[in-house]
């Protein structure tokens, strides 16, 4: 067994197990992608630590548990069809791949070439990477029956959630200051019904911001 999957089972072990992760579908996929294949080079040594890791500019990889949690909350099907927004370089996207029958992932320009690369390297033949505003989504290929997002956010964009499909979930970590509340929504009419998940915390992704309040 190589170093980095000896670090993988670890991983699994220390930080996803002992977190409430209990759907076998997820714990397979965190055990069989390589996360050190989707982080900045000379970040890999820091591939498997149990916290967010900088991949350039403000962005972030989320850690392990959050996003473990976050997917074993969603229940993601072989048959569904995924939206992941701000995939960073492609690893919730391979990850989310050997659960669902396809992911769209978004990403913004450079970052989208990058988990683009890194995707083909790994032979990952389910994800279409497109560049593009995060906040934007991906219409062309709407509905779908779930959207998980990688990062923190202020507000949902009506644009995003109009691509969810009728009772589809979604899964994102909304940050209030320094603290942060991950959510599962499902769409039921013109709205979504949210749960509370658990706690954790990243940077706001850009155009998930809340706008400031305009005052006299």
């Amino acid at each position: 067994m190589s170093d980095f999957a000896a670090r993988r089972v670890m991983m699994v072990d220390n930080q996803i197990r002992p977190s409430d992760v209990t759907k076998y579908p997820v714990i397979a996929a965190m055990l069989a992608v390589p996360r050190e294949a989707y982080v900045p080079a000379d970040r890999r040594e820091a591939a498997y630590v149990g916290e967010n890791l900088a991949i350039g500019g403000a962005r972030t990889m989320v850690e392990p548990r959050t996003l473990a949690k976050l997917l074993d909350g969603l229940n993601i099907q072989r048959d569904e069809l995924v939206l992941n927004i701000g995939t960073g370089l492609g690893y919730s996207a391979a990850v989310i791949a050997r659960m669902a029958e396809a992911v769209v992932a978004v990403e913004e320009e450079g970052l989208a070439a990058e988990a683009q690369a890194a995707l083909g390297d790994q032979r990952v033949d389910n994800v279409a990477v497109i560049a593009g505003e995060l906040a934007a989504g991906a219409a062309k290929h709407a509905p779908y029956d779930v959207i998980f997002i990688e990062g923190g956010i202020e507000v949902l964009p009506d644009a995003l959630a109009a691509q969810l499909k009728q009772g589809g979930r979604i899964g994102c970590l909304f940050m209030e200051g320094a603290l942060g509340t991950a959510r599962i929504g499902t769409k039921l009419g013109d709205g979504i019904v949210w749960r509370d998940a658990f706690n954790a915390a990243a940077p706001v992704l850009p155009g998930f911001e809340r706008k400031g309040e305009f005052a006299l």
